[in-house]
């Protein structure tokens, strides 16, 4: 129970991929975090495969006071995402406060649009690693990265990796 006490958000768009979601959500609870689902809206968000998630929370109605970390899971839903600035600004706001700020695969779009990653070292899926560079932030291909608060991973394969540095984070 690492992390008694901490509170986090997962967020949720349509679209999103299910091992990306529910790994960090799972382990995030095994380890004693209360994990909030927040997405654009209050309301069931299906993945790729169309897996139901159900928002616990709108976005508009939390800010990053209310978390110690966000986990931005990857698929299409961050493209997604990136279009609702509640969303975006809880991002930032966690990021702003030295909170861990975690995104995996095609996650990398949601710190890009809150505009996040200048200047940071980071990763992702590789199709979007133009996307990063063009951010201002130096890629590289590698399982995790972690620069501060900011903790970016690859693929579905890299998920022992990134909630491995996720806990850490959020125990200090």
């Amino acid at each position: 129970m690492r992390l008694k006490g901490k509170k986090v958000a997962v967020l949720a768009e349509n679209m999103y991929q299910e091992m990306e979601l529910w790994v960090p959500y799972y382990r995030l609870k095994e380890e004693g975090a209360d994990v909030k689902i927040v997405a654009p809206e209050k309301k069931t968000y299906e993945s790729k495969n169309h897996y139901p998630v159900v928002a616990d929370v709108a976005a508009a109605d939390v800010s990053a006071k209310d978390f110690d970390g966000v986990v931005i899971p990857g698929g299409y839903a961050p493209d997604m995402m990136r279009r609702h600035k509640a969303v975006l600004d809880l991002v930032k706001g966690c990021f702003d406060q030295g909170k861990p700020v975690a995104a995996i695969c095609h996650a990398a779009w949601v710190p890009i649009s809150a505009g996040i990653l200048k200047g940071k070292t980071a990763t992702c899926f590789f199709a979007i690693k133009d996307d990063v560079i063009n951010a201002g932030a130096k890629y590289v291909d590698q399982e995790v990265v972690v620069d501060g608060n900011l903790i970016t991973s690859r693929k579905p394969d890299d998920l022992p990796a990134f909630c491995r540095e996720l806990v850490k984070a959020l125990e200090k």
